[in-house]
């Protein structure tokens, strides 16, 4: 999957993504919770040189040491995750994509601090915290 585009609510930013990503995750970790204001968000992880903004710019915030999200300073609308001990990587928000067709969820992290009330009916793999701790799905 290459040569994607998107961008936040309002418009104000738009960017593309030139290359595949590494995972497609449904994270149901309490700061992405917080962040998004919803149950879990799905974040489509890539190598950072594969993600250009292309119109606009993304405002960042330091929501914990070493992360960084980013927003539309005018809708809100949440973008990216960054995270300094992975800088040859990012997380784009998947929802944010014009197509959003275009990428198939490979599994949830963070299940164990997902919120009670949910239940998922799918077969994805459910990993307790992140990737970094399994490494990435592998894919044909």
């Amino acid at each position: 999957m290459t040569d994607l585009a998107g961008g936040c609510l309002c418009g104000s930013i738009r960017y593309s993504v030139s290359g595949p990503s590494l995972c497609v995750s449904h994270c149901h970790c309490t700061f992405c919770r917080r962040a998004t204001g919803a149950a879990f968000i799905t974040w489509m992880t890539l190598r950072s040189g594969d993600f250009v903004v292309t119109d606009g710019e993304i405002t960042e915030f330091q929501s914990s040491p070493g992360v960084w999200r980013g927003f539309c300073v005018g809708c809100g609308s949440s973008l990216t995750y960054c995270h300094v001990d992975h800088d040859d990587e990012m997380d784009l928000a998947a929802a944010t994509l014009d197509d959003q067709a275009a990428v198939v969820p490979d599994d949830h992290i963070w299940v164990g601090s997902m919120v009670p009330w949910l239940k998922f009916a799918d077969t994805l793999p459910r990993l307790a915290t992140q990737h970094w701790e399994h490494g990435y799905p592998k894919r044909d």
